[in-house]
């Protein structure tokens, strides 16, 4: 199931660094890609085969870390081409100077809005949505109709209901705190966040503990959870059991709905330029378009790209908070910082 865990800071960097292979050979193409990236293997044997390339697949872990990674190593690039930079990130990615444009015409039928997260650097590739999700189950069970607005939840009904990510550590955490700030305004956001605290949130390190462990669906406490809109498909995906219905849905409250936007990008400084504009191409081909639903959970960029039967389970979210990504990287660290004091401390 999808999960992008976002680190802030360069964590034990160095010694990856000097790990990392700096040279290529001659029909090697470096793709950095963020943990959460899964392709087919034929698939991508078939792109090899096709294109008389090599791939060499950099995992370069959650996306925050794998940017810091192009950042610490940008004097001398260790990938040609990168995978996973997304709208919260790509103002970061410009600043640090580690992308490079890569001159290609405005992509025919990409879902409106995504080019325009990213600019000249980056390729829209899929895009998806932070929300809440809740257990069916559970929410029956205790006999409460489901939440209306945020501000429901911080009454005493809902008391105990909702588990987080962190977003210092989170990256879905990390896209939930921008929706609630961009959807009430920053100063009504850290209140309602003052009262969550009050009426027990349960602050999770990352997306696997909170889904995994304290979501009410897999024995944990909490009926709703910080996840994605595609989880509920996901759930009937990967159900041991024939099924029709997801036993999650998921819930678009204002404020607590982010889009994430994710692409491919040049590394400026990479050395197989033409071989990476190639790799730009295969994203954005059919094949990988359909098969990115199911492997990687999110929703095709390509507009004309084919639903999965599954994804009927995953009905986006009609709207979403969004904000500016210069705004992003401009406040998104004073605004974690803020949040800690608010929530943990």
């Amino acid at each position: 199931m999808n999960k992008r865990i976002f680190v802030f800071g360069a964590v034990a960097l160095a010694a990856w660094t000097l790990a990392a292979p700096a040279n290529a050979a001659d029909n090697e193409l470096r793709v950095m890609v963020h943990s959460s990236f899964s392709l087919p293997k034929p698939m991508l044997a078939q792109f090899e085969t096709q294109s008389g390339l090599k791939l060499s697949v950099i995992k370069g872990g959650d996306a925050g870390e794998m940017l810091n990674k192009l950042i610490l190593t940008r004097a001398q690039p260790v990938a040609d081409v990168v995978f996973g930079i997304d709208n919260a990130l790509v103002a970061k990615a410009q600043a640090a100077n580690v992308l490079e444009a890569h001159g290609l015409p405005a992509l025919a039928g990409t879902v409106a809005g995504a080019e325009k997260q990213f600019g000249a650097l980056v390729v829209p590739v899929d895009y998806g949505y932070v929300t809440l999700n809740y257990d069916k189950a559970a929410v029956a069970k205790s006999g409460q109709a489901l939440p209306k607005t945020l501000d429901d939840l911080t009454q005493p009904a809902y008391r105990n209901w909702l588990v987080v990510q962190n977003p210092a550590t989170s990256s879905p955490g990390y896209a939930f705190m921008l929706a609630t700030i961009a959807g009430m305004g920053e100063e009504k956001a850290y209140d309602w966040w003052a009262k969550m605290r009050a009426n027990g949130v349960k602050v999770a390190k990352g997306w696997s503990e909170a889904y995994y462990t304290e979501f009410s669906r897999n024995g944990g406490a909490y009926p709703l959870v910080v996840s994605y809109a595609t989880s509920p498909a996901a759930e009937v995906f990967y159900s041991k059991e024939k099924i029709t219905e997801s036993p999650t849905g998921s819930l678009s409250l204002k404020g607590g709905v982010f889009q994430q936007v994710e692409g491919v990008a040049l590394v400026k400084g990479g050395v197989q330029r033409e071989a990476a504009l190639k790799f730009i191409n295969f994203m954005r081909s059919a094949p990988v378009q359909e098969a990115l639903q199911t492997t990687m959970w999110m929703y095709p960029a390509q507009s004309s790209t084919p639903r999965a039967e599954v994804m009927r389970h995953a009905q986006e979210p009609t709207t979403f908070e969004s904000m500016g990504t210069d705004t992003i990287a401009e406040k998104g660290s004073q605004w974690v910082s803020r949040w800690t004091q608010v929530v943990l401390k």
